[in-house]
């Protein structure tokens, strides 16, 4: 990995990218990791990051974002079935739950929802979390907590980089660092 002017180069998997070095808060620059609409990316990084699932995980979960066709390849690829919250609140959904999760990538809270009539997908089930990028662990939490209010019981958590500080308890391909700048 390497730092040119306004990119921070990645390789993952065989496949480099350039990512765009970004602000996102006064002295505080991060490099911008779009999954959504690259896959090549998707297809180079969905064999490692199935084998980093464990063997007992009965559902992978994802919070709605651009690591969707993320946990849908590593679900072709395990055939282990992935369930998506919403981060609105659809009309068609019975008696939902809710977490709320104040996302870096966002900058306001946020609400991810999920129907009743999907609940059983994750009740009492082994669950694993799979996400492009980790960050605060805001959002991490807040799935956690879904998982937790139905029975069920996150046993890993998975992403393609951690940013930030280092996270013990995700399994990723790469870390990306914060780029700090003088004000």
């Amino acid at each position: 990995m390497s730092i040119k002017e306004d990119v921070y180069t990645v390789e993952l998997c065989g496949v480099k990218r350039d990512l765009p070095l970004v602000k996102v808060a006064p002295g505080l620059r991060v490099a911008l990791f779009n999954l959504l609409g690259d896959t090549e990316i998707v297809k180079a990084v969905g064999p490692a990051i199935a084998e980093m699932i464990p063997k007992e995980t009965e559902v992978l979960l994802h919070p709605e974002g651009k690591g969707i066709p993320l946990v849908y390849e590593v679900s072709a690829i395990t055939g282990i079935p992935y369930i998506v919250p919403r981060k609105t609140r659809k009309q068609w959904m019975l008696d939902p739950i809710y977490t709320d999760v104040k996302s870096i990538t966002t900058g306001k809270p946020e609400r991810y929802w999920l129907d009743k009539r999907e609940l059983y997908k994750i009740e009492g089930k082994k669950v694993t979390i799979v996400d492009d990028v980790i960050s605060t662990g805001s959002t991490l939490v807040a799935m956690e907590e879904m998982v937790s209010k139905t029975g069920g019981e996150v046993i890993a958590r998975v992403a393609i980089f951690t940013e930030g500080d280092e996270r013990n308890n995700v399994s990723a391909i790469a870390h990306l660092p914060l780029f700090k700048e003088d004000n």
